[in-house]
């Protein structure tokens, strides 16, 4: 990247902002941000060895096994290979209400989870204060994000809190948990893949152990007045960390450091915002150019009408853009239509494995570069999107932990998600109360 590099100016034991996450037994939550940060983000184009599985056996077509669930409004809930898939439509209340009542008890699960169970592991320690839980310290991030957040996204989560019975305070909580952790991704075009398609990968390098894995879903989003989207996450989650939208703009976002830097729109708000409402590739990185920004951010954005991709730096303090075929004084390797971010001995071998699959690489190959090593243990999800034509394939780590990377990956197309609609007998669930609905009315108006 222009005049700077992958790393931030933080210790894995003081971040930046003098904030950091202890485990009751003494394991920093430190040590799993300082994994995806060594990873920070990646811009490749490299087939990876050693796969698990034979790669030309992943890139699969959709699933046939298909059943609808429920209804909702215009939303509903259907399986694909035994993968749920969310439709919302409508105003940003009519998503988050469809998103709670289709998925309700998923919802309860991730919530009862990540507030009774694997916050009780952690406290924080702030400097000059004492010991804080993570929902004390999300409720002090909430108060200073409030005048950064857009009322669409409140709205959501209001729809969210009613249509699944969780309270709202506490969906606000499990929603503004990425603001405190913060993986790797890349995207490859042209001479480097030797084919027509755009690929951009992204392997989300969370912890497993907060049993996410167990609740995961494809949302399909189509917004009043805005872009249409796929959204890959977690039930109860409205932000996005993974996407591609109807104007085949997609988007990965990887964590660094610099936590106590929260004055600015949430990094989740920010790809959702990239997802409704990016045509093209210069759109979405203004997103992240003109608005206030948190903490150490990267960001892989590609474009599959043009094949043009980019990498940002986009955190509370800096703004930078790396394009395809660039180098920087930390990455001094330029590749041809692809851009390598990563750091040390694991940049020079990414860099390696770039040249020795140049102009040779198709879907198959490129979920092959998320095998292990690539993807590391915390590995929750991988996702290969062909932006160019709007298919994609998720994998999951195992509900026992095992990585994502490791797991069968199960294929989706996006044109045809966006344009399917249930049979007529499928069950019909209530919607929002009139009264709901004409306080969201209201609330628009203002």
């Amino acid at each position: 990247m222009s005049g700077g590099g992958v790393e931030g100016g933080s210790t894995p034991d003081r971040p930046a902002g003098g904030c950091r996450f202890i485990n009751k037994q003494e394991v920093h939550v430190q040590s799993f941000q300082a994994t995806c940060r060594t990873m920070a983000v990646m811009l490749l184009a490299v087939l990876a060895s050693a796969a698990a599985t034979p790669a030309r056996e992943r890139a699969v077509e959709p699933n046939a096994d298909r059943t609808v669930v429920a209804r909702c409004g215009e939303g509903f809930l259907e399986t694909i290979g035994g993968h749920a898939v969310l439709h919302v439509a409508g105003t940003p209340y009519e998503m988050g209400f469809q998103h709670g009542r289709l998925l309700r008890d998923h919802v309860h699960a991730v919530v009862r989870f990540l507030l009774d169970e694997k916050a009780k592991e952690m406290t924080a320690e702030v400097a000059g204060m004492e010991l804080l839980t993570p929902q004390q310290i999300i409720q002090g991030i909430q108060v200073v994000q409030q005048p950064f957040i857009p009322e669409w996204y409140t709205e959501e989560l209001r729809g969210l809190a009613d249509g699944s019975g969780v309270p709202l305070a506490e969906v606000q909580i499990c929603n503004f948990i990425p603001e405190l952790f913060h993986c790797s991704g890349f995207a490859l075009s042209g001479a480097a893949t030797g084919n027509p398609h755009t690929y951009h990968g992204r392997v989300l390098d969370y912890g497993c152990d907060w049993k996410l894995q167990e609740h995961p879903v494809v949302i399909v989003a189509r917004p009043s007045g805005k872009i249409p989207f796929v959204n890959v996450g977690y039930a109860g989650f409205i932000g996005s960390v993974t996407g591609i939208n109807a104007e085949r703009i997609s988007a990965g976002e990887m964590g660094g450091a610099g936590l106590g830097k929260w004055l600015g729109v949430p990094m989740a708000v920010l790809m959702r915002e990239v997802l409704q409402g990016a045509d093209t590739l210069a759109e979405a990185v203004a997103v992240f150019r003109d608005n206030p920004r948190t903490c150490e951010y990267y960001y892989v954005l590609a474009d599959g009408k043009t094949g043009e991709a980019v990498a940002l730096e986009a955190g509370a303090d800096v703004f930078r853009t790396m394009e395809m075929g660039t180098s920087c004084e930390r990455l001094p390797h330029a590749v041809e239509d692809a851009v390598l971010l990563s750091a040390g001995d694991r940049y020079e071998l990414l860099v390696k494995r770039t040249r020795a699959a140049h102009g040779a690489i198709d879907a198959e190959a490129a979920i092959g570069l998320m095998d292990r090593p690539v993807s590391m243990s915390s590995n929750l999800h991988n996702v290969l999107f062909e932006s160019s034509t709007g298919r994609f394939w998720v994998a999951h780590a195992s509900p026992e932990g095992r990585p994502a990377a490791e797991q069968e990956y199960l294929g989706f197309d996006m044109r045809e998600l966006l344009t399917h609609e249930p049979g007529p007998d499928a069950e019909e669930l209530p919607g929002p109360e009139p009264a709901a609905v004409e306080k969201t009315v209201a609330a628009g108006a203002n």
